[in-house]
């Protein structure tokens, strides 16, 4: 089954018709606006993101870190390194199984968290939506997110 054409072509292909585009913009956009305040603490979104589940969780393994923020190894073992290179984490193999790379904030990486913790209040009107609605899209999103990963 194909797309269904109408007369002025295929209108399940128009970019505004799409749920993925919007979704796709607006992240791009929410991320860009972050640089600014992430410059402070000279971190990318992604460490950004990173830091903030260390901060939370404390350590764990990389495995885990990539479930909770829906990265794999790949995009996660070099941001890591970086991480690791400016002394904010450490990355240990267990002599017991070393096939787990298990992460653990140093303390210049733990000492970043008051830094870090003007960065919400930073970006509170980066969408300029009611709280209603905020708090709404928040629980569509992580609502849509993991249905996604139950069907995984």
């Amino acid at each position: 089954m194909g797309c269904p054409s109408d007369a002025a072509g295929y209108d399940c292909l128009r970019l505004e018709n799409q749920l993925c585009f919007p979704l796709y913009a607006c992240a791009k956009e929410v991320v860009r606006q972050y640089r600014r305040p992430l410059e402070a603490l000279n971190l990318t979104y992604t460490q950004y993101l990173v830091m903030m589940v260390l901060w939370e969780f404390g350590g764990m393994t990389e495995g885990e870190l990539g479930r909770k923020l829906h990265l794999d190894s790949g995009t996660l073992a070099p941001l890591l390194k970086r991480l690791e290179r400016r002394g904010l984490l450490q990355r240990l193999r267990p002599e017991h199984n070393e096939r787990k790379l298990f992460l653990s904030l140093t303390e210049e990486g733990e000492a970043l968290r008051a830094q870090a913790a003007e960065i919400p209040q930073a970006m509170q009107g980066c969408l300029a939506l009611p709280e209603e609605e905020l708090r709404q899209l928040k629980y569509l999103l992580d609502k849509a997110l993991s249905q996604m990963a139950a069907t995984q």
